[in-house]
């Protein structure tokens, strides 16, 4: 039996300084909706994540929101999903999203969004997950990151390996083609 996959994101709950984020958060959420699988998320309504929900949901993709009770007023929380989970806690919100998904991607985003990925990555890496992590470096943001992972390697903080455990694509096709090609 096929199942529906859900690809987590991680994204900043603000637009940040290029128009090139959003576009990239409109066009990745499109693309997760056009693809038939399920967009995992903070269930925000503001920001990129509220840009990729609302771009996913207008391509007829469905769409799983997790949001801690605290912010379900900052992060407007979009109550027009199929589905909406509300935490008690942020570790809680982070738990939810990942046991929901069957793989990762993370857009331009804050300090959440870091955390967000070096939970997964840290996961990966102590082998309590084999899910595919995937990073879409919008003009070369998230070059100071992958800088940072081999840099952690290099002085022997991590394994070789950590770089490894996550794709980088410069383009939404690219990331989304890595997606296909992980997922069954």
């Amino acid at each position: 039996m096929n199942r529906t996959r859900s690809i987590c994101l991680f994204c900043g709950s603000r637009m940040g300084n290029h128009d090139s984020f959003r576009s990239a958060a409109e066009e990745f959420g499109a693309s997760v909706g056009r693809n038939g699988w399920r967009l995992v998320y903070g269930g925000g309504g503001i920001g990129l994540m509220g840009a990729a929900a609302a771009a996913a949901k207008a391509a007829g993709g469905s769409v799983f929101g997790v949001i801690p009770k605290h912010l379900l007023d900052t992060e407007a929380a979009r109550f027009d999903i199929d589905a909406l989970v509300v935490t008690e806690t942020m570790h809680e919100r982070k738990a939810v999203m990942i046991a929901n998904s069957d793989a990762f991607a993370a857009l331009p985003g804050g300090p959440g969004t870091l955390d967000e990925f070096f939970e997964v990555l840290t996961w990966r890496q102590l082998g309590l997950h084999r899910k595919p992590i995937h990073v879409l470096n919008c003009g070369g943001y998230w070059d100071g990151l992958v800088a940072l992972t081999e840099n952690l390697a290099a002085e022997g903080f991590a394994g070789r390996s950590l770089r490894g455990y996550f794709s980088v694509a410069d383009s939404v096709p690219e990331l989304i083609e890595g997606l296909r090609s992980d997922l069954p």
